[in-house]
Parts: structure tokens; sequence; C-alpha cells
């Protein structure tokens, strides 16, 4: 096989013109322009190096070379000897005037930096983004490490995003111009750090609404390209080693899995077996034995080990062909493959009532000590087709592919203190898994020099399995004078057992006609509009089920044993002993389908140095949720939830000149709710010790957004942007909870009325210009406040910034680039400020004051900094090495209570409610191309 390919790269070399692009200017390449020979179909495109190549029949040519915003370069008499390479390099020179149409379908790649600060200065609307060129020279590993590079983006939870301050259920995800379902249950969110970073072309966030895009985002449409069509024919093979200071070489706790947990998913072995596999009958003593005995995995032990080092690979491959009647057909696919662990020890996890002012010290209702053993895997495959029979058609068949495994233990000693002390031992083991697929059929078509058409079939499907997450709860024996005062036990009921499974099936259409109409006084109007059809089906399942004993038929001390090899043993396993007692509530699963139609009409107005680009759209959307309606009994009902709604935008550009340009933007949006915010269905969250419902009752979001953008375009890689953006809201959705005397619900609420607004800064600069040649230098700031406003009867909840909304962002990266020495490297820095990620609770009743309020809980900001450097020897080999997080700083959230002391002045306080230390991660990564 390697011989073969080796023989087509020499075959493919041979009587051909290839050679380097670069912008005339500043010298630096350009990937993305598109060459050609003139009066004929040979084509090609400079690739991320700028670089290109031709093959051609011996003779003299005169080539093309076109670019947005370059002026296109005719060089006539170019003589191709048979059996030679000619070497041609081409400068292209900045035009006066930014083009302001494309008139060939091309491959279109903006996997650049280049090309895409080109996209964004052409694009109607307010973009920002990051390309593949970018994500190569950082060691972020998943697409949610790679997104909070892009201005006014944070992350929440290591991969849900949060935008302009909004939480990421404000968000819409798009992969591949499609959408793709929630990859988790209990939130309308899409978990980022499941795709990886080799994977991605580029991400584009639309901070602004247009008639195009779906109406339901308002702090950002996250678009998200995979790899797309190679410039030449390449492979590439990488493997890894990476170890974290807090794990590798320490104690590693587990419990063992699965056969198949090392490609991402359980083989079967955590899944209900046997006569559990339907509803179990407690009262049938030989069924509830078989299910004790056969029907579950019943491997309690925890073993302990010295983890081996994070291991990750990847494998590409990129081909392309061009057939003799000069169509094109194009190639890539890819493999990722990661399996990393994670340890942390001594974390605190604590929550505190009300602070006791009169003693001046915290008030605990919960203090814990966690260590948590983390082993995560990562399946990863990419295969994309494109074939182009022409330069006016192009088809692609998109598919992505992810699988990710997560096996963890818990360990928890600690105590509870509500109506009295509880001292406790608690255990979780938990596996899940989640799986999404995507894919999409597209076609783009010039129908004529004046219309276009594009369209898109899409299908998508996310999984989340959680199969047998097992707790165990020990409490401290404290009746004064018993035998066994001062030990744990366990009681009836302790020890549990559960399984969720959510599917969620999204199939969507789309489809855009553009036709531009040209006036005999230059004026040239684009006319716009399209379709959109998508359909979500989603299934939610949960069982529960609960050890309990017969005391007459147990020893004394049986609750005091130990449980793992004393008491969960095959011996004690009898429907008069020892058994399983199925507990599940029907109202805890339910489906739901969501239809949504949409249409839009838009125009682009061009006047000399303006753009105008207004338009409406309609959306109509119905949810339908069957739940149900007892414990027990099948019987369900169905809410539906339909609204029909316009959504007008306006989006307008001045052009001061080539490298100046200010954009307004306006349009109105939707938040709507999902099916989990909704449903009746109750989940228990271990890390929250707090149940998690939905609510009936809950309305859609509308929003009002305003932005205005300065661009400056010192040259074609470089950019500097100023934005100012406000938002207004309508029933925004937020958290909330119900406190039952220090046992927390959660769930969601409508609140009155929120206004979000900031500023963002994005730099993009190269340093040559104080004589740094090899240096660059990248910088996005934002400042951002919000206000939720709430009604003036609601019990507990306060006026406060929106949750996840962090006052301040800064990212800033510093990058080497030497290409003589094949060297680059990289220093980067990240910090968001304290942002709300738990609330709190306002005593509003009569006669209350500051001294009864419970404060919201704060992410504290932490200092992190990347360092990253990569060498390449010769044309194959390449090394990367890289240190993440080197400060690494504890992980901190806190609350600052505040209380009148007894003279009248008001105090504030500091309290700890969760804290890890996350550890060093140190990677070396070898890369071998052909």
């Amino acid at each position: 096989m390697l011989i073969l390919l080796f023989c087509s790269f020499s075959l493919f070399s041979q009587t051909s013109i290839k050679g380097t692009v670069v912008d005339a200017k500043s010298n630096e390449t350009l990937p993305g322009v598109a060459i050609s020979v003139k009066n004929a179909s040979t084509g090609a495109s400079s690739d991320v190096d700028g670089n290109y190549e031709m093959r051609l029949a011996p003779g003299k040519y005169t080539i093309v070379a076109s670019y947005l915003s370059y002026t296109t370069l005719e060089i006539t008499d170019v003589e191709v000897k048979k059996g030679e390479v000619t070497t041609l390099d081409i400068p292209m020179y900045e035009s006066a005037q930014a083009l302001n149409e494309v008139v060939v379908v091309g491959l279109g790649r903006i996997n650049s930096e280049v090309a895409l600060l080109n996209s964004m200065k052409n694009s109607t609307s307010v973009v920002s983004g990051i390309s593949a060129q970018q994500i190569s020279k950082s060691q972020d590993r998943d697409a949610s490490e790679v997104i909070k590079r892009i201005p006014g983006i944070s992350i929440l939870d290591d991969k849900f995003v949060v935008a302009r301050g909004l939480s990421q259920r404000y968000n819409n995800v798009w992969v591949n111009n499609s959408a793709i379902p929630s990859s988790e249950s209990d939130t309308r969110s899409f978990s980022f750090d499941i795709i990886p970073s080799s994977q991605i072309e580029n991400i584009m966030i639309v901070k602004s609404p247009q008639p195009e895009l779906p109406a339901d985002f308002s702090g950002g449409f996250i678009k998200v390209e995979t790899k797309g069509i190679p410039n030449e024919n390449a492979m590439q093979i990488s493997y890894g080693l990476g170890v974290n200071t807090q794990t590798q070489f320490n104690d590693f706790k587990y419990n063992k899995g699965s056969g198949t947990d090392f490609l991402g998913f359980d083989s079967g072995m955590r899944s209900l077996s046997g006569s559990v596999k339907g509803s179990l009958d407690n009262s049938d003593a030989a069924a509830v034995t078989d299910a004790t005995q056969n029907g579950f995995n019943n491997d309690w032990a925890v073993k302990s080990k010295k983890p081996l080092p994070d291991q990750r690979f990847s494998f590409l491959i990129n081909r392309k062909y061009q057939t003799g009647d000069n169509s094109l057909w194009g190639l890539i696919a890819a493999l990722n493959y990661s399996n990393t662990t994670k340890t942390y020890t001594d974390m605190e996890n604590s929550r505190y009532g009300v602070y006791d002012s009169a003693k001046d010290e915290p008030v605990y209702l919960y203090k814990y000590t966690d260590d948590q053993y983390t082993t995560d895997v990562r399946v990863g495959a990419l295969a994309n087709l494109i074939y182009r029979p022409n330069d006016r058609n192009k088809f692609e068949f998109r598919n992505i592919f992810n699988q990710l495994g997560r096996n963890r233990y818990t360990d928890r000693d600690g105590y509870q203190y509500i109506s009295a002390l509880y001292i406790q031992r608690k255990a979780e083991y938990i596996y899940n898994s989640r799986m999404t697929y995507s894919g999409q059929f597209a076609g783009n078509h010039m129908l004529s020099d004046k219309d276009n058409l594009d369209w898109t079939l899409g299908f998508s499907y996310a999984n989340k399995k959680q199969p047998d997450r097992r707790m165990i709860n020990w409490d401290e024996n404290g009746f004064v004078g018993d035998a066994y005062e001062g030990q744990l036990m366990i009681d009836q009921n302790q020890i549990s057992r559960d399984f969720t499974n959510v599917d969620e099936y999204t199939y969507s259409l789309g489809t855009n006609y553009s036709h531009t109409f040209s006036f005999d006084n230059g004026l040239k109007p684009v006319l716009k509009a399209g379709a959109y059809g998508e359909y979500r089906d989603r299934n939610y399942k949960n069982r529960a089920f609960y050890y309990r004993w017969n005391r007459n038929n147990m020893p004394e001390d049986f609750a005091y044993r130990d449980v793992i090899n004393e008491i969960l043993i095959p011996e004690n396993y009898d429907a008069n002993k020892l058994y399983i007692y199925e507990d599940t509530d029907n109202r805890n699963s339910y489906s739901g389908t969501n239809t949504l139609a949409a249409g839009y009409v838009a125009v682009n107005l061009p006047i000399d140095k303006w753009n105008i680009y207004a338009g409406a759209r309609i959306e109509h959307n119905k949810m339908e949720l069957e739940s149900y309606t007892t414990i027990k009994e099948n019987t369900t009902k169905t809410a539906d939830y339909t609204y029909t709604d316009i959504f007008p935008s306006l989006n307008i550009s001045y052009t001061i000149n080539k490298q100046n340009l200010l954009r307004l933007a306006y349009g109105r949006s939707i938040n709507r709710q999902e099916f989990r915010e909704v449903s009746s269905s109750v989940y228990y969250d271990f890390d929250m010790f707090s149940d998690v419902r939905g609510n009936a009752d809950l309305r859609p979001a509308y929003i009002n957004n305003f932005d205005v953008r300065y661009e400056f375009y010192p040259s074609s890689s470089e950019i500097i942007s100023l934005a100012l953006f406000y938002k207004n809201f309508k029933d925004p959705i937020e958290w909330t909870y119900l406190d039952a005397g220090g046992s927390y619900t959660y769930t969601f609420i409508n609140a009155k009325s929120a206004n979000n607004y900031g500023i963002e800064l994005d730099i993009k600069k190269s340093l040559d210009f104080i004589g740094l040649k090899n240096l660059s230098l990248t910088f996005n700031g934002a400042i951002i406040d919000s206000k939720v406003k709430f009604a003036e009867d609601a019990i507990n909840d306060h006026d406060r910034p929106m949750q996840g909304q962090s006052p301040y962002l800064i990212n800033t990266g510093l990058f080497y680039q030497n290409d003589n020495w094949g060297l680059t490297s990289s220093l980067l820095y990240n910090i968001i400020g304290k942002r709300i990620v738990g609330i709190g609770k306002v005593d509003t009743s009569e006669g209350s004051s500051i001294n009864n309020d419970i404060p919201d809980m704060y992410e504290m900001p932490r200092n992190t900094i990347d360092f990253s450097i990569t060498k390449k020897f010769g044309k194959m080999w390449e090394i990367n090495a890289g240190i993440k997080d080197i400060l690494a700083q504890k992980v901190q959230f806190k609350q600052f209570p505040k209380f009148e002391d007894s003279e009248g002045n008001l105090q504030e306080r500091e309290q700890v409610t969760k804290e890890f230390k996350p550890g060093r991660n140190i990677s070396v990564t070898a890369r071998l191309n052909f």
C-alpha cells in the first residue's frame, strides 16, 4: 500500500507547475487562492501553507490567480516542459475595493487566518471565529478548548459554551450547516468536548441575527465546519503521550469496567439482564431472587493502580482526484483516539445555610471531602466526500462520528447538618457514554451568473447512556450508649442503582436561493429567499432500584459490616435476605417531538461604501411532550407548546476604506423551552447532592439584540476590532431552587426581564513593525454586565447577574514561527472574571433582613498559561511538546455572605463551597507526514 502511495506522489509531481502564493506586501502565505489556466477548466487551490500544484501537458499557458479582496492576477507565457516541474511563485496585491460576490463555485476552504479574516471582512453580519491554522498552534485537544479562544466566549463545566455572558441555553449549534441534537439529558446544550480539535476546519460564531439562520439564539450561533477537501494528497499519523501532575504516578482507584470500555462504550456488562429487562414484580419472591443474583453486574470491588500516561492517536488521509473531463473528486478521512485519566483528591464540596451573624461563623448544611478518579476514552471518525463536476456545481457528503466514554469513581467523607448532625460516607460508581453522529448531503449550484442555489439535507443522532449508576450511603450511629455507637452503617434503600438512557434524532432540510440584479447605474442588489424544516424526536428512560434486607434473617451487626466484602456478596442475595427492590417512577421518563418550519426573505443592497442587509424570518415551532401521569401505570398525557413568530433583522456595514469597516446590527430572536425543562422527571445530581426537575409552565424568552463593531485590517492576516453589544430579554429562562429545610430541588423559571451588555476587543497583529519578525500577538477581551429582574412576588429569587456571566474575559497569545528552522511555539494566557454558577436565596418574608439571605455561588477567576513548541525534521517528521495550565492554580467556588452586625455595620465574609487542584498537563506528540 505504501509503495503505491509513494508511486502516485511521484507520478503526480511530473510535468506540472507548482509554487507558493503570498501577499505581496507582507510576504505572508495565502491559502485558498484559486489558481487556474485561462480559457480552460484546469485549476487548483493553494493549501494552508500557500502552496499549490497543477498537472499540465507540456506547453505555454496563462495562469490566473484570484482571491477575495485581492486583484486578480494573470501571468502569461508560463512554459511547462515534459517530465519537469515548473516553479511559479505568485504575489497577490490587495484590491482597492473588496469583492462583493463570488462567481465560481469553488472549494471555499476557511482553514487559515487569512481566509478566516477575509470571510469575516466580507460577511454581512457580526462574526468571530478561529481557523484550523490557529488551532494547530495551540495544544487545544477538543472544540471546548478551541472555542474559548474566540472573543466573548468562555467554557462552563469544561464543555458548555457561554457566549457574551449568556449560558449554553442561549446558544445554537450547527455542524456543517446542519442542526445537531443536544448531547446532554438535563440541559439544552451541546457538549463541545466531544469533537476533537483535529477534525475542525473552522469555528465561526455569528453574533447578530440573520434571516437565513434559525432565530433560537442570542449569545451566539456557533457554526462548526469539519475538515474540507484537500489541496493535495497526503497522509498523517500522530501519537502522543501525556501526564498530569495530580494523576500519573499516584494511586488511582477504579472499579472494573467492560471489555469495550477502551472503545468508549459499555459492552453490556453494566446493563440490566434476565427478568429485570422488564418491570420487576417486587411481590414475586422468585423473580426478586433471580434479579438480585443475575440481573446486575455484582462486582463492587474498588481496586487501585498507577495509571499509565495518557494516550492519543490520530490518522488522517487526504485524496484528490481529477478525471479526464476535468471534474474533481476529493476525500478526507480521519480517525482519532484518546485514553486519559484524571484525579482530584481532597476536593472540598460544601453547602451552607444562613450565615450565623451572632457567632460570626458559617453554618454548614453539607461539608464533604471528595476523592474523584475519572477515565475518559474518546473515539472519533470523519469522512467527507466532495464532487465538483464543473465550476458551477458542487456536491458534498460529510460525516462526523464521535464516541466518548467516562468511568468515574468518587469517594466522599464528611457530614450533613440539617435537622441533626449526621457523620457520613458516600461512594458513587458512574459510567456514561455519549455518542453523536452528524451527516449532511449538500449541493451548491450556480444556475447563472446571477442566480445561485444551495441546499442541505441533514441527519443527526445523539445518545447518552448511563447504565447502572451505583451509590452507597453510610451514616454514623449517633445513639449514645448503643453497642455500635460511632460506627458507620447502612440503612434500607441506602444502596441504590439507577439506569438512564437518552436518544435524540434530528432530521433537517434547508435551501437558499439568491438572485443578483444589475442596473445601469452599477447598483447590484441581491435578493435572497429560503426555507428550513427540522424535526426532532427525543426519548428519555429512567429506572431506579434499591437494596433492602430482611432484618429477621440477617445477623444483628449486618448493617455495620464491610459493604463490599461482607454485605454485597452472593451468599446474601435472596428475597428473604438481601434483595433488590425496583422503585422506578414512570413520571421520570418522557418522550417528545419538535417540529420547526421556517422561511425567510432578505435583500442585500450595496450602495457605494454602504452595504445594507435586511430581512425577516417566520418560524412555526411545535413541541409535544408525552409524559407519564402515575408512578407505575402507563397512563400518559401530552403537552403542546406551539408558537409562530416573525423575526426581523438588519445588518449595515460601512466601508471607510479598504482597511476600515463599521458595522451596525439589530435582530429579534427567541429562546424556547427544551423537553427536559418542561418535563416532570426528577434526576438526582450527586455533585450538587440535589434533585433536578422541570417546570411545565415555562414560556419562551424573546430577545432584542443590538450590535456596533469597528474593524481595522492592517493586512490580510491582521485585525483589530472593537464591538459594543446590548440585549434586552423578556421572560428569560433561569435556574431556581426549592428549599425543603436544606434539601434543594433545582428547577427552571421565567424571570420578568433581563439586560445584557458589553464591549469586546479583538487583536491579531504581527510584531514585525517593532523588529520582531517571526512573532505575532493575539488578544481578545470582553467586559460584560447583566441584570436579571424577577417579579415582585417572587419568593426566593432576587435581581442578580445572569447565571454563567463573567464581568470580564481575557485571552491572549504570543506566537513564534520560523519557517527556515521549521520551528513554531506559542504562549497562551486565559482568565475569566468570577461568575454565578449557583443561585442563592433572598428572604422576602415580613421582618426579614439581609442576615437571612443565602448568597449566590461564584466560580472564581484563575490564571491559566499554556506553552507549546513544535519542531519539523525534514518534510516528514514533526515533534510537539507542551505544558497546559502551567500555574495549576486551584479551582475555587465561593459565596460571599453579607450581614449587619450588632452595631448596624454591613459585613461581608467569604466561604468556599468547592475547591480542588487540577494539576499541570505535560504532553509530547510525534507526527509523521507522507
